[in-house]
């Protein structure tokens, strides 16, 4: 056992192995500490999102979303046996994958439903961002280079400004949710 959050949700080594194994890259023999740690923030991270998520039965995953999720989790692996090796190596079973790819499909779609769904971006943000960004970001990459105009570029810069707060949401809603969250780590990794 490795952690408790509120004292229901139990995280254990074999969790943070089975982390790092969806990982591409991560070496799992004498996995590094700094990758230990990561892994568990996240663990944490995703167990109270899944505490909040579960109170909206609105959020379930559906089995098509689920493997669709799976392949792409497997894509980002240099091949399907690669991968199924990997996780095979720290014990995880199709079964225990499903179930975390499931959990994981749950939590975006709490996420969208709590954050994205709300999100605005202004045509004042936008050509702000694009004055203040994207224009010097522009001129430094691409010397010589036309610049490309704000009407052509706004759709980019709107959906870059979605994920920015919806990631500055997140953060802030994760923030919130350690502080009020009990959070004891039984085992230092």
């Amino acid at each position: 056992m490795v952690a408790t959050i509120n004292g229901q949700e139990l995280i254990t080594y074999s969790d943070l192995l089975w982390q790092l194994a969806l990982e591409p890259g991560t070496p799992l023999e004498q996995p590094r500490s700094d990758d230990l740690a990561r892994a568990l923030s996240l663990l944490i991270d995703q167990r109270l999102i899944g505490q909040e998520a579960g109170k909206l039965p609105t959020i379930a995953a559906k089995d098509e979303d689920v493997r669709n999720a799976l392949n792409e989790l497997i894509k980002r692996f240099p091949s399907q046996e690669a991968f199924y090796l990997r996780i095979a190596r720290v014990g995880l079973t199709g079964e225990q994958l499903q179930e975390i790819v499931r959990q994981r499909v749950e939590i975006d779609n709490y996420l969208t439903f709590r954050f994205r769904s709300f999100v605005v971006v202004s045509p004042q943000e936008i050509a702000a961002y694009y004055r203040d960004v994207f224009v010097p970001r522009w001129r430094q990459r691409s010397p010589g280079l036309i610049i490309p105009t704000l009407e052509a570029e706004t759709p980019r810069i709107e959906q870059q400004l979605i994920e920015d707060k919806i990631s500055s949401d997140t953060d802030a809603f994760l923030d919130d949710a350690r502080a009020r969250a009990e959070i004891v780590i039984l085992s230092p990794v």
